[in-house]
């Protein structure tokens, strides 16, 4: 929040503010986490139990079925959602580290291109030392200690069979709290977070070398892959495929992992802060459309709240209803018109009378009287929103086509961007709904029943005594319903009787005139009466939100700022910086006027603005002497004419470097017409 000219104090309490909430979202978010992998997370230390359990070596049926060089790995399919895959092994390195094993590493395609690599990474993170890939170029060997040791399996035998010897000799104290966290003799857990990069060859080989040893080293492979398990045997023969003993594990969806971060963080009315809808839809287009990132997601939730506090001066009472009715009493009278300036306070002041809203304009104690019981609405509308959004949203995830999506975020999205029960899709929704089985409405009424008695808002008494009428009303009509299809049963005996085909003809017609005429049943009426009490409900809690007086302090909802911010737009960049290297370096020599060319800008900048008067192919000559015009041009007449020479050297030096940054960055290329020129690429201003 530096640079801000706003009051002193009043930006310490925003930041302060902004800090404690995201610090709040974070731990939410963390305990999400670990909830969504902690199934996944069980299954594996269980998987890691049953391959190396010295007590069910023998008893269990998976294990006698090894063969005796099959190593134990899992395939663990974590997505296409990449970016998502560090967070998730680094939580299960620390699960297994913690229950399971110390000895575990984790090795990436880019770090392992050779078998020579990869044991170099493998025995320096299992050893805890470090290792310079670079200096051990042509010599298998990483230095631990003082000692040097040889990059080999015998060497990880060697060093496994000591730190093993070691712990089974220490005194019994430090033996029973080092047995209660790991395993005695604890498998060494190789971990490949990306299989898909690895190179064929350097799997083939470490996998054949290991089950030579497989004996003396218990060792475990898992496998990160985010397409399919058909991976493997696409990547490894079967004789080297045979080598392993594969078990599957799949992780939790990243759109089930997204739906859930969006119910804890947005859909409650714990948390004050808000997205509007255009915002939110940008963070879920980005994520279906981009990435798949979660922690993407995240990142960019987390920019939209330091963005709102840093744009929003009023964004100091968006906080918990006691600490925001306090803050209310210190606002000072430049945050009180502030508050006059927003567009949904004045709406409500014009919606006054007169004497009113001369108070509400120039009495600043009136205002904040006013302000606190507005502040006081705005949480209680959330506390009820949030209850009758999930009770809508268990009608219409029921209907077939899913008029209003099938997501709660998508419901979310709609009753944010309007009023919902006047869209087409609510309508097809209630009329869908109108025609719902007893047995369905009977299981929709019970989870709301159970969503409003676990809510927040106190005005869901009367409501739940309602459903549970609708609720009792549906079981005794269980009766009424058997009589009636035993009157219909009747009714079509009756007409199998009469075979001649004119009365037969003038009984259907009768039958199909009493159907038109016929009164709706019981079931139907009631039926009628819960839907349109559902439709009531709708349409007193979901009331968009832009829709609430005093909304700009809680919602978020500048849409342009947050695409500027993530929706990358590199070339618009490129070209500012060195058309205008000013905007980014903030040196005051660089200030130039119009389109004149400063001598004291980087030279890769100079070169730019020269490039962009030339045509398709630029003469590297006068390119050339261009430059050095305007290099040269702070000098004046007097310079230095012994040291010429020398300075054309270097000027031509400086020329040739940033002619080559332009060519990487992909503005010229070389000429095939000309030797001495290059072709121009990039045409237009952005």
């Amino acid at each position: 929040f530096r640079g801000r000219t706003d009051d002193s104090e009043d930006v310490k309490l925003r930041f302060a503010t902004c800090q404690s909430l995201w610090n709040q979202m974070k731990l939410e978010t963390e305990q999400v986490q670990e909830d969504l992998n902690k199934q996944l997370f069980d299954n594996l230390v269980s998987f890691l139990r049953r391959s190396h359990s010295e007590s069910q070596e023998k008893a269990t049926e998976w294990t006698c079925q090894m063969k005796t060089r099959e190593i134990p790995t899992a395939a663990l399919v974590l997505g296409v959602n990449v970016t998502d895959h560090d967070l998730t092994f680094r939580s299960l390195s620390e699960v297994l580290q913690n229950s399971v094993t110390p000895y575990i590493a984790l090795l990436e395609a880019k770090d392992c291109p050779g078998i020579k690599n990869l044991m170099q990474k493998l025995i320096g993170q299992l050893m805890n030392c470090y290792v310079d890939v670079d200096s051990f170029e042509d010599e298998d060997y990483v230095q631990v200690s003082q000692n040097r040791i040889r990059c080999s399996m015998t060497s990880l035998i060697n060093w496994y069979g000591s730190v093993t010897k070691k712990t089974d000799s220490e005194t019994p104290s430090k033996k029973r709290t080092s047995s209660s966290r790991h395993w005695q003799s604890p498998p060494v857990v190789v971990v490949f977070k990306d299989m898909e990069s690895f190179t064929t060859r350097v799997l083939q080989d470490f996998i054949v070398i290991s089950s030579q040893h497989i004996h003396e080293l218990p060792l475990v492979l898992i496998f990160g892959i985010a397409t399919s398990p058909m991976i493997i045997h696409n990547l490894l023969p079967h004789s080297v495929s045979s080598l392993l003993c594969i078990e599957l594990f799949q992780s939790l969806s990243c759109k089930e992992h997204l739906s859930t971060i969006i119910d804890k963080l947005l859909l409650t009315a714990h948390f004050p802060f808000k997205l509007g809808e255009k915002v939110l839809q940008v963070l879920i287009n980005i994520f279906l459309y981009h990435d798949f990132s979660v922690q993407n997601f995240i990142k960019g939730f987390q920019l939209c709240i330091v963005e709102h506090f840093y744009s929003q001066p009023l964004s100091v009472l968006c906080c918990q209803l006691v600490d925001a009715k306090k803050r209310v009493n210190s606002l000072s009278h430049s945050q009180c018109e502030n508050i006059r300036r927003l567009p949904s306070f004045r709406r409500y002041v014009e919606s006054q009378v007169s004497e009113k809203q001369i108070a509400l304009l120039t009495a600043d104690g009136f205002l904040k009287e006013v302000i606190q019981k507005l502040l006081e609405d705005l949480h209680v509308y959330h506390a009820n929103y949030m209850p009758v959004l999930r009770c809508l949203h268990i009608f219409t995830s029921s209907l077939p086509k899913y008029p209003l999506g099938k997501q709660i975020r998508e419901l979310h999205c709609a009753c944010l961007e309007n009023r919902v029960w006047e869209t087409e899709e609510y309508e097809s929704s209630l009329q869908l709904a109108r025609m719902l089985n007893k047995s369905d409405l009977v299981t929709m009424l019970q989870q709301c029943v159970e969503i409003l008695m676990s809510s927040s808002g106190k005005e869901f008494d009367k409501t739940v005594e309602k459903l549970k009428e609708f609720l009792t009303q549906f079981q005794k009509l269980e009766g009424e319903a058997f009589q009636e299809r035993d009157v219909s049963v009747s009714s079509q005996k009756e007409l199998q009787k009469k075979t001649d085909l004119y009365h037969l003809q003038k009984s259907l017609l009768e039958l199909k005139e009493s159907r038109r005429s016929k009164k709706l049943t019981k079931f139907e009426v009631l039926r009628f009466e819960l839907v349109d009490y559902i439709d009531s409900l709708v349409r007193n809690y979901l009331v968009p939100a832009d829709h609430k007086t005093l909304h700009e302090i809680m919602y978020f909802n500048t849409a342009s700022v947050l695409r500027e911010h993530l929706n990358a737009a590199p070339r618009i960049a490129l070209h500012t910086a060195l058309n205008n290297p000013y905007c980014y370096l903030e040196n005051q020599a660089l200030k130039s006027d119009g389109g004149s060319i400063s001598n004291k800008a980087p030279d890769i900048c100079i070169v730019y603005k020269l490039h962009l008067e030339c045509g398709r192919l630029i003469n590297l000559s006068d390119w050339l002497e261009a430059f050095s015009t305007v290099v040269t041009g702070a000098e004046g007449p007097n310079a230095d004419a012994a040291s010429s020479d020398q300075v054309d050297d270097v000027i031509h030096a400086r020329f040739i470097r940033a002619v080559s940054e332009l060519e990487l960055l992909g503005f010229i290329k070389p000429s095939k017409q000309k030797a001495d020129h290059v072709a121009r690429l990039t045409w237009g201003g952005c």
